[in-house]
């Protein structure tokens, strides 16, 4: 049993009686700080709510609980309640309730506070409510805030204390306040199932941890381990340079040595690049060599061949053939050649063009092979084929072009001549030796 002033304060009943050792406000008086009438002397019902709001310790008392219950926790009602008296700690939440209901009865700063903190806390719902013109506003702003289920106990304390909520108003109030608490035991037993599952998922998840945390230690000496063999090798591998780069240092050493051992060695090097520059030089000059050569080679037969034609021209001259110093066989060779072909195997390319205009002059087709020199061997007989007269330079052809024409030429029966001046005077004195024997085999195949 707790006695205070010498009363029992055990229980709620007795709360009222001990609630008279608080101090009073003296109504009306100079201690009065607020300027309300008391307790008692308050103004009736019909006049009060319709000039100011409702004071708490003005409510009905079963009011008392949901309001104190919804808008403080114990913890906050604890240290109000210990600012006027010193309960023992093993009190229980329920006795700081009750208490906290009991002084609400009467009003003593204790009630005072409890509605000074409630108007400031909940002073927005407060101004909102204050809007209400009717109780039928002030019902469905209480509605609304139900139906959004937030700002419960604000709403709770701005339309119980309103000055039109009515007995009939208040009586829903109080049940929707009522069914709301059931709705929050259902919840928290709901979340309190909800907690049994957690733990279990929770129990569930440390023992999947403890395991991830046994295969991260076992994964860790792994690592460790590789990383303590890694560094074995990299000091291995540290080792093994540093006894490359001592061995670098002492063959740089030498190679010192070896330089100031041949002090003309600089002198060397210079002469090994002038005498690859000497080679390079004697490599141009030898193909610039053979190209000379080359051009004297055919400077040497152009010359061959003018002298040929230059003597071919004496001896045709020495050799008479009238005072015009024409041949006499140019006729029948022009009456020969006319409408005929005449392949030139082979001879120096500068006496090609002597011989075209030979056999063009006289009425003949020209046609050259050079016996495979550069031509293909394979077109010789393509010219064999269309050719009428063949003329083999014997001495400027392959021997394979040389049995190639004779056999076809005799297979063919085609008149072949086999020459081996390039003058152009032995060519036209061919010809018509060639075109004379032609006639004559058409003459006997005539008369035959």
């Amino acid at each position: 049993m707790h006695v205070i002033g010498g009363r029992d304060m055990s229980g709620v009943i007795n709360y009222g009686a001990w609630a008279a050792v608080l101090p009073k406000r003296n109504p009306g008086g100079a201690g009065d700080r607020s300027g309300l009438p008391g307790p008692r002397s308050v103004a009736p019902e019909t006049e009060s709510r319709t000039t100011r709001r409702r004071r708490l310790w003005e409510l009905p008392s079963k009011y008392h609980c949901p309001v104190i219950g919804v808008c403080f926790d114990v913890a906050e009602l604890r240290r109000m309640i210990n600012k006027y008296l010193k309960y023992p700690p093993e009190t229980t939440d329920y006795m700081w309730h009750t208490i906290a209901v009991g002084v609400c009865d009467t009003r003593c700063p204790l009630s005072e506070q409890f509605g000074r903190i409630l108007d400031r806390r909940y002073a927005q719902t407060i101004r909102k409510f204050a809007a209400c013109k009717s109780a039928d506003d002030l019902r469905a702003a209480w509605r609304e805030i139900c139906r959004l289920g937030m700002e419960i106990p604000a709403g709770l304390w701005a339309a119980s204390t309103h000055p039109l909520c009515s007995e009939e108003l208040e009586q829903e109030i109080h049940s929707d306040i009522h069914m709301i608490q059931h709705q929050v035991g259902a919840g928290v037993r709901i979340d309190l199932k909800a907690m049994k599952a957690l733990r279990d998922e929770n129990e569930q998840l440390r023992i999947e941890l403890e395991a991830m945390r046994k295969r991260h230690e076992l994964q860790r000496a792994e690592s460790l381990l590789a990383l303590q063999e890694l560094t074995r090798r990299v000091a291995a591998l540290q080792a093994e340079l540093s006894a490359r780069d001592a061995a670098a240092r002492r063959v740089q050493r030498e190679l010192d040595r070896l330089v100031a051992a041949l002090p003309d060695l600089r002198e060397r090097e210079l002469l090994l690049v002038r005498l690859q520059d000497a080679e390079s030089r004697l490599s141009a000059a030898r193909e610039r060599e053979q190209e000379l050569e080359r051009e004297v080679v055919r400077l040497r037969d152009l010359a061959a061949y003018a002298e040929e034609t230059i003597e071919a021209l004496n001896q045709d001259a020495l050799s008479g053939g009238g005072d015009d110093g024409v041949d006499p066989m140019l006729p029948s060779i022009r009456e020969s050649l006319r409408g005929k072909c005449v392949l030139c195997v082979g001879g120096r390319s500068g006496s090609i063009n002597s011989y075209r205009d030979l056999i063009e002059q006289h009425g003949g087709r020209f046609m050259h092979h050079d016996g495979g020199r550069e031509e293909s061997m394979h077109r010789i007989e393509g010219a064999l084929a269309a050719a009428d007269i063949v003329i083999c330079q014997v001495g400027c052809i392959s021997h394979n072009a040389y049995w190639r024409v004779k056999e076809m030429c005799k297979r063919t029966g085609k008149p072949c001549m086999f020459v081996k001046s390039n003058g152009v005077s032995s060519l036209g004195r061919l010809i018509g030796e060639a075109t004379r024997l032609a006639g004559d085999e058409g003459e006997d195949s005539q008369k035959s």
